[in-house]
């Protein structure tokens, strides 16, 4: 019968919990303007993520869902927007050449983090 040492068995239970840790995926943690926020014109939106990303697959889309006084109003993608990552690597930054017009928006973003797999995620908000 063979026997088994504290420090093998103690290495292949550190061995084993370590990829369940690594595989922790990235979360948003706050975004300006925030999910279901009406805000002043703006042209700039921050999401912050708990951990780095990397900005070469990391994005987003803004698509205008509604316009005061035009009903029925059609989704609208916006375009002229250049997005970045922040200076501390957690954090996207998209501006616009101009505010943002009235109206309501769904925000829907996509980033990678060290684990590699792509998340995405969408809120909306309004700006008056």
């Amino acid at each position: 019968m063979s026997h088994i040492s504290l420090p093998m068995l103690a290495a292949a239970i550190v061995t084993v919990a370590l990829p369940a840790t690594a595989q922790a995926h990235p979360k948003l943690v706050a975004a300006s303007p925030a999910a279901n926020a009406t805000v002043a014109k703006t042209n700039k939106i921050e999401l912050k993520f708990n951990e780095k990303i990397f900005g070469r697959f990391s994005g987003v889309d803004l698509v205008m869902t509604g316009m005061p006084g035009m009903k029925d109003h059609p989704p609208m993608k916006m375009t002229g927007l250049t997005t970045v990552v922040g200076a501390d690597g957690r954090s996207l930054v998209t501006t616009s050449r101009t505010p943002l017009a009235a109206g309501s928006y769904r925000l829907d973003w996509h980033i990678v983090g060290n684990d590699t797999h792509r998340i995405k995620g969408s809120y909306n908000f309004s700006v008056r």
